[in-house]
């Protein structure tokens, strides 16, 4: 990098003025406030989680801006610039061609001009979140707060509004927590994009309008050769992050800062920042540090591990934050909102884990929010004022729960089909909670980890929500209690249980074994998978259920059958794909059938297709693999189920 005068008389000011300067790598400089922490993974291990995060369990974000204006979902400025894809079309009918009509020219198209954040956060409050989070920029280098760094923000440009400033006075006003979210460091490759042009049709080779230099502030300047990581290895654009993250936060002074990604750029410089949060806010209270730092990297304590759209398999014992959606993350006309049962059963699971869940809460161009969105608001509100004592200020049990559904741990998994049968567990004071993710059908709950042979005796045991006195007993089966005939709510049904020395019995898990139907049928549904790889997962389209995010060749599911003869069965999937002559392998083992999947036009689009035959050569328990057929030509797909119907002949 080169350091112009004016750029070393600023950096050496903002290092006379912060007390302490970083070690810092060749042509940076990264100015951190005194104190305790230094930009080592060593001095990070001081960081202690504060209560306040701990006992808030509940956030919700407005993950928000001018991405939201074609109101076509996420990733809109980047993928607007990637002829063919649907963004890409989008645009060019709506807005024009992106040689001339690019981003640029979307963000005065953000108005705001219904926002009303006051009014929102009084909603989010008596939805029960307990903290708040506003978008800072996401990849489209759009500033949300006044910064006299960067002229792209929203105080000179669309709503000509302080948004994040706006946000953080509505959310003291409401008695809530305030944090932002910076996906900047992210953008300076994210956007490289912009840069491109057309290959194909009448205007192939004519560059998109982020090639022209007049720009070069809101879409970057080209990257170097190779420089094309989550995070760019340019040093130029790391000070540049460094200076305006450094400015969001001296500026604004967040109880919570997110990063979207690993810390950023994996080395000083992002650790330079998360010292210098650290000493600023515990130099604002007194040495007590109040601040968290959520980013997508494991923390072994030094800041709060953020996964994104998943969930931990167990307890962790750090606390860790969810960062999900309701819809896209984005505004997209198209998507379906979560029903609030989905947010309900993500939020007790992720507590029971020592969690919290960070929703988005997604808003219109406008600012406004669509009319089902509001009534969910008031369900969760409803569903929070009668089960919230055994969410807030909880700590997790012993075990986290029971039941039958598995969640694998990791980013993009939160899909699950829960019943009254799964349970978690939460703590506080002398009382342990139990919360059904469901109401039980036939009006008894049993808490299989409460067996009389687990240690520890019950003394009492009433329902959240209820006066009335519970006929209940505990039996080598668990602790059985008979509830009251008016169900409190079709979503969970939470026990507050007391009593002395109270351990858990060991629940084994059961494996989900698939037999034949009525018919002879075996189905292999989405939710009964076991899913091998770090990112394939369920995910909830239209209702059911599919395994998605396949797009990785060395990932697979199986499934565990049992039937009753040997025989040959008749192969056929629900499958939608954008992608045309996928192969794919179906195996049983030593009988296989492979098949070549047509396009059905769109992810969302599922249709029947036959696969051929297999034949189950023995009787009794096996396992049945789905698999690519040959992983260098693989292409995603969705896959909702496999049936296999009984071979005639």
């Amino acid at each position: 990098m080169k350091i112009t005068l004016p750029l070393l008389i600023t950096v050496l000011a903002a290092s006379l003025l912060n007390g302490q300067t970083a070690s810092v790598a060749p042509n940076l400089s990264l100015p951190i406030a005194p104190g305790s922490f230094q930009p080592t993974m060593e001095s990070l291990t001081n960081y202690h989680c504060p209560d306040w995060f701990r006992d808030a369990k509940f956030g919700i974000w407005a993950h928000w801006g001018p991405q939201a204006v074609p109101m076509d979902g996420d990733w809109y400025a980047r993928q607007m610039y990637a002829q063919g894809h649907a963004q890409y079309k989008d645009h060019l009918e709506h807005y024009g061609h992106p040689s001339t009509n690019g981003y640029k020219d979307i963000v005065p198209l953000w108005k705001a001009e219904k926002w009303e954040p006051d009014r929102l956060m009084a909603l989010y409050k008596r939805a029960g979140a307990k903290y708040f989070v506003s978008m800072g920029s996401h990849h489209d280098n759009f500033f949300l707060w006044n910064s006299k760094l960067h002229r792209w923000n929203a105080v000179n440009m669309g709503p000509h509004r302080d948004v994040v400033g706006a946000w953080q006075k509505a959310a003291l006003k409401n008695g809530l927590r305030f944090g932002v979210s910076e996906h900047l460091g992210a953008s300076f490759t994210w956007f490289q994009d912009s840069h491109k042009s057309d290959q194909t049709g009448p205007l192939a080779g004519v560059p998109y309008d982020g090639a022209d230099p007049k720009y070069e502030d809101l879409y970057h300047f080209p990257a170097e050769a190779g420089d094309t990581g989550w995070y760019s290895t340019n040093p130029r654009w790391q000070q540049m992050w460094f200076n305006e993250i450094q400015e969001l936060v001296d500026n604004y002074h967040p109880d919570l800062l997110y990063s979207d990604g690993g810390v950023p750029f994996g080395n000083e410089v992002g650790r330079s920042l998360i010292a210098h949060l650290y000493n600023s806010n515990a130099q604002r209270h007194a040495g007590k540090l109040e601040v968290v730092y959520n980013c997508k990297q494991k923390s072994e304590g030094r800041w709060v591990e953020d996964l994104e759209r998943g969930v931990m398999p167990g307890i962790n014992p750090y606390p860790w934050q969810t960062d999900t959606s309701i819809g896209d993350w984005f505004y997209n006309r198209n998507w379906k909102f979560r029903p609030v049962s989905w947010t309900i059963h993500m939020l007790v699971d992720i507590v029971s884990k020592n969690g919290n869940l960070l929703l988005n809460v997604v808003q219109r161009p406008d600012g406004s929010l669509d009319p089902e969105v509001e009534q969910m608001l008031k369900e969760l509100a409803d569903w929070a004022a009668i089960h919230g004592e055994a969410i807030y200020a909880t700590r997790p049990w012993l075990v986290y729960g029971e039941g039958g559904v598995r969640t694998k741990g990791g980013h993009f998994h939160e899909d699950f089909k829960y019943t009254a049968e799964d349970i978690r567990f939460t703590t506080k004071g002398d009382a342990l909670y139990a919360i059904a993710l469901g109401w039980p059908s036939n009006g008894k709950l049993v808490v299989k980890s409460l067996a009389s042979s687990g240690q520890g005796k019950i003394r009492t045991v009433s329902l959240l929500g209820s006066r009335e006195k519970l006929t209940w007993t505990q039996t080598s089966q668990g602790l059985e209690v008979t509830l009251p005939p008016q169900q409190l709510s079709p979503y969970t049904c939470a026990l507050r249980i007391k009593g002395t020395d109270l351990k858990p019995v060991p629940v084994p898990e059961e494996a989900t074994v698939i037999g034949p139907d009525a018919k002879g049928e075996l189905v292999l549904s989405a939710d009964s998978a076991e899913v091998h790889g770090d990112k394939l997962n369920t995910e909830d389209r239209d209702g059911q259920m599919n395994l998605g995010f396949w797009d990785n060749p060395g990932e697979w599911a199986s499934w565990s059958v049992r039937v009753d003869k040997p025989g040959k069965f008749n192969l056929s999937a629900s499958v939608a794909t954008v992608n045309e002559g996928v192969e794919l392998l179906i195996v049983a083992g030593s009988s296989q059938a492979a098949a070549r999947l047509p396009a059905t036009g769109d992810w969302g689009a599922f249709k029947m297709i036959d696969l051929g035959q297999i034949e189950l050569t023995r009787a009794g328990g096996q396992t049945i693999d789905v698999r690519p057929t040959d992983p260098s030509t693989w292409k995603g797909i969705n896959l909702r189920f496999v049936r296999l119907t009984p071979a005639t002949h």
